[in-house]
């Protein structure tokens, strides 16, 4: 089972390094493009170590993701959708790599 914490994601759009985030709720990963909007999600499928998440968000923007465990430590993100007008459509790497900080308290906003 994966848990909250500082994770490093590889393949983020714009980035050529990996990112690190605090993660306290491992959902916002599956609405990763939208994680600064306030959206609505819907699981549609829950099997094992895949889930896949539909979402919607103020206006017209959306997101289908699906997110596979690879082990505890290392999940793909997989996501496609909307966002502000335009398609978007990227697999993200992502890997625990250890607890937030102390004065850390959520995702990166």
């Amino acid at each position: 089972m994966t848990s909250p914490g500082e994770w490093e994601l590889s393949g983020v759009p714009g980035s050529k390094a990996p990112v690190r985030e605090c993660v306290a709720d491992l959902k916002t990963l599956a609405q990763f493009e939208h994680r600064t909007k306030n959206c609505t999600a819907k699981t549609l499928s829950d099997h094992g170590n895949s889930t896949i998440i539909q979402y919607t968000c103020h206006g017209a923007d959306f997101g289908r993701t699906q997110i596979d465990v690879l082990t505890p430590r290392s999940l793909r993100i997989s996501t496609q959708g909307i966002s502000d007008g335009l398609p978007f459509n990227y697999v993200l790497q992502a890997r625990r790599v250890g607890d937030c900080a102390k004065s850390a308290s959520s995702a990166r906003h």
